[in-house]
């Protein structure tokens, strides 16, 4: 990743352009061309520098419910457990923890009785029962932004 990744990653993540056309904006701003950010923005992506480009909502300004789970799954299951979760549409990620419960993930649903009723089915098919259901009482969002 040379100086010019990094600045392209610097003006993507926090602050995308909301324009007919946002690569022609970085190039324009990072005296580039957009062929060349595409190109870059692509590779860094197959490399897996970058996870995903997209929006991030608030779910209850959606009209809908989010919660943290947290499931304590032995060792020889996390795989399983992993991609059972993984099917669920309202799960945005999950990820391992050197814990007790250490498998954690994040669902969205239109309800919360409806993020239940996906626990319970996850309980059903992977045989966890130990899964923690942790809505938020409040929100204190901060913005994760990496200057490289």
């Amino acid at each position: 990743m040379d100086d010019i990744d990094k600045a392209i990653l610097n003006r993507i993540q926090s602050d995308f352009p909301i324009t007919e056309r946002p690569y022609h904006s970085v190039a324009d701003e990072l005296g580039l061309s957009h062929v060349d950010v595409l190109n870059r923005v692509a590779r860094l992506k197959e490399n897996g520098i970058i996870r995903r480009i997209g929006g991030n909502f608030y779910p209850e300004k959606l009209g809908f419910v989010s919660t943290l789970c947290a499931a304590k799954v032995p060792e020889d299951k996390i795989g399983q457990f992993a991609e059972t979760v993984n099917h669920y549409p309202g799960v945005t990620h999950n990820y391992q923890r050197d814990a007790r419960f250490n498998i954690w993930f994040t669902f969205i649903a239109p309800t919360m009785k409806e993020i239940e009723t996906h626990l319970a089915g996850i309980s059903r098919k992977t045989g966890i029962t130990d899964i923690l259901n942790l809505p938020a009482t409040k929100r204190f969002k901060i913005k994760a932004h990496f200057d490289l």
